[in-house]
């Protein structure tokens, strides 16, 4: 991917509270108002270029996200950064051809967005003609400006309208060679400056059958073949979380072979979840009353996670104060 940063050596793109500096003011206009202190990016682009993907990454970086708006409306967002009582500090919005004849308009906002000091840093996307044909073939979904023509022809007429836009643009990224997770990784990274781009947020979450699944799980897996503590006295008060239950639930071989298949499969399968550009996942783990063999499986899954770069591991334990 390339990323083509209309600045000059002193408007460079920064990481942090702003995604971006301020054009030269003789690009964009005289600045009449102070500096709000907030953060507005308006991406646009070519159709099937990857604007969904890009606003899904702003959305994960913390920005309150507002797809396919009309360039008279992001006007409204100044209202809401000045509303008292908001805590809306960092917005981005989609507006692209989608909009019709009020996307002409966009450019006069942009200079009132300017005015008003919310100083708005334009991303726009895009990728070759080949590369656009493909993703709209795949998807089958009709061009904007060519539902009932050619999709090459939507294509390139909307070449032509985005000319001037794609010349304003602070950001030009060409999305040809990336995937949607791909994408994400490098908004992440390149213009939002994330430190935990690249790293996966996973709960691994206990939970017993008997008072039914979680329905937020990606994976789910029933370890009621471990041996159960329910069936001593001496354990049923306790939990997975003590050394005795836990003695119990791995003694033996069955428990060692288990971990020694599941460990390396984990370790296979979180990075190609990161690769894929996953950023949350839900490992959740079922036994039968969810207090005793899914806790001691749950933590020992933690231990084996701890410290590693490419996943942050919390551990939920659900059900385990259920009787």
């Amino acid at each position: 991917m390339s990323v083509l940063r209309r600045r000059n050596d002193t408007n460079e793109i920064e990481s942090g509270s702003k995604v971006a500096a301020a054009r030269p003011a003789e690009q964009r206009g005289t600045r009449t108002a102070p500096d709000l202190g907030v953060d507005l990016v308006v991406i646009t682009g070519y159709s099937g270029a990857g604007k969904t993907e890009a606003i899904a990454a702003f959305e994960d970086g913390g920005y309150f996200c507002v797809d396919n708006l009309p360039p008279r409306m992001i006007g409204s967002l100044g209202e809401l950064f000045h509303h008292e009582g908001s805590h809306v500090r960092r917005a981005a919005v989609v507006t692209d051809v989608r909009g019709g004849e009020y996307f002409d308009e966009l450019f006069g906002v942009l200079d009132e967005l300017v005015a008003e000091g919310l100083d708005p840093t334009v991303i726009f996307l895009e990728a070759d003609e080949r590369t656009l044909l493909d993703r709209f073939k795949e998807t089958r979904r009709r061009h904007p400006l060519a539902p009932d023509g050619r999709v090459i022809d939507g294509i390139r007429a909307e070449q032509n309208v985005l000319g001037a836009l794609r010349e304003r643009a602070d950001v030009v990224m060409d999305t040809t060679d990336l995937t949607a997770g791909m994408l994400r990784r490098r908004i992440a990274t390149e213009i939002l400056g994330r430190e935990d781009a690249g790293r996966l947020a996973l709960t691994v979450l206990t939970f017993g059958f008997k008072h039914g699944p979680p329905r937020d799980a990606d994976l789910v897996l029933d370890v009621r073949f471990l041996p159960n503590p329910h069936y001593r006295e001496d354990l049923r008060p306790l939990t997975g979380r003590d050394p005795a239950v836990v003695a119990h639930v791995e003694s033996g071989s069955l428990a060692d072979e288990f971990y020694a298949r599941l460990l390396p499969m984990l370790d296979f399968l979180l990075p190609a979840y990161v690769a894929e550009g996953k950023t949350h996942l839900t490992l959740a783990i079922g036994c039968t009353g969810g207090r005793h063999r899914s806790v001691c499986v749950a933590d020992r899954i933690a231990r084996h996670l701890n410290g590693r770069e490419d996943v942050r591991a919390r551990v939920v334990h659900r059900d385990v104060e259920l009787s």
